[in-house]
């Protein structure tokens, strides 16, 4: 006779469980390669252009210093001096900034880069009369939001001083400014969509909507096609403007813009007010701070018949950051 016993087995212990993250996506793992080389030339090309979007885009501080002169039938011989620098706030995670700059008013956003160019300064200094002096002066504070990320936004308010006898002799005008842009790769390109508003003294509330398409040929080529609209609420139209860029880079010092542009206004018809073409050549003088540009600009507009206005323009820049 046997006897069998039974003692109960020991459960097992559960294992715990694991939340493991979900695996990458393969698509976007490529759509966040594509748009980081994007981002990255498309940076590099208006870094090194020093144009108003690199500018305005940038978190770093930043001091850049102009001197140009026009030269062509309407040109003047006078040498303009323009300055705008923005400089981070302590202890602000890089999120405001202290702006100062001159003719605040007379570059909105979204302009053209043939008026970009333009030195709108025409006053005359008191001691060099060849030498011009901005017609206003603005100092804002401004937050944006880091820039790692597809989304910008930034908006400041500030104050303008222009020439009068309001105030100790100066004239002192508010005002402020906003944009948030958005970014992403399409199959062949990078979008780019900005939605702007401001408010100036001179040119009363205003709106700016632009759309940029940068599609990138090689390592030395961009290809970017710009759709702008203005609309001020003190004018009963609007103004816009279709641009199409290449950025050609020679090589370290040296780098190449060539550019179509058709301008236009909507009523009392949609029109075409002007076409511009023009080139511009931009070498690095010395290190990382010292510019020159020669920049001829082919003008046809709508008020003289387009007829050719043909401008030659010659600019030193002075571009320090940190």
């Amino acid at each position: 006779m046997g006897c069998v016993f039974l003692f109960p087995l020991a459960s097992r212990a559960e294992e715990p469980y694991v939340d493991f993250p979900p695996k990458p996506n393969i698509i976007d793992l490529q759509r966040d390669y594509l748009s980081d080389k994007f981002l990255d030339l498309a940076s590099e090309i208006d870094s090194f252009f020093g144009t108003k979007r690199n500018f305005q885009e940038t978190d770093k501080s930043m001091l850049q210093l102009d001197a140009a002169q026009v030269m062509g039938r309407n040109g003047s011989q006078t040498i303009a001096l323009t300055y705008q620098a923005k400089f981070q706030l302590p202890n602000a995670q890089q999120r405001f900034h202290l702006m100062l700059e001159s003719n605040p008013d007379q570059h909105l956003p979204g302009e053209t880069l043939a008026k970009q160019l333009q030195p709108l300064s025409i006053q005359q200094a008191s001691l060099l009369r060849e030498v011009s002096t901005p017609d206003s002066y603005g100092a804002s504070l401004r937050f944006a939001n880091n820039v790692d990320s597809h989304w910008r936004f930034s908006a400041d308010g500030g104050l303008k001083a222009d020439g009068g006898v309001d105030l100790f002799g100066i004239s002192i005008h508010p005002f402020a400014r906003s944009s948030v842009s958005f970014n992403t790769p399409l199959d062949f390109a990078l979008l780019t969509l900005t939605e702007s508003i401001f408010s100036f003294n001179t040119t009363g509330p205003g709106e700016n909507t632009q759309l940029d398409l940068d599609h990138r040929y090689s390592e030395k080529i961009l290809f970017r096609a710009t759709s702008g609209t203005t609309f001020l609420y003190d004018t009963p139209d609007f103004a816009w403007h279709q641009d199409f860029t290449i950025f050609q880079t020679l090589d370290q010092q040296a780098s190449l813009l060539y550019q179509l542009s058709t301008n236009g206004v909507s009523r009392p018809a949609a029109e075409v007010s002007e076409y511009v073409a023009l080139m511009l050549y931009r070498i690095r003088l010395h290190n990382d701070w010292v510019f020159l540009e020669l920049n001829p600009q082919f003008h046809y507009p709508k008020a003289s018949s387009f007829v050719l206005d043909a401008q030659f323009i010659v600019r030193l820049e002075f571009m320090f950051s940190k």
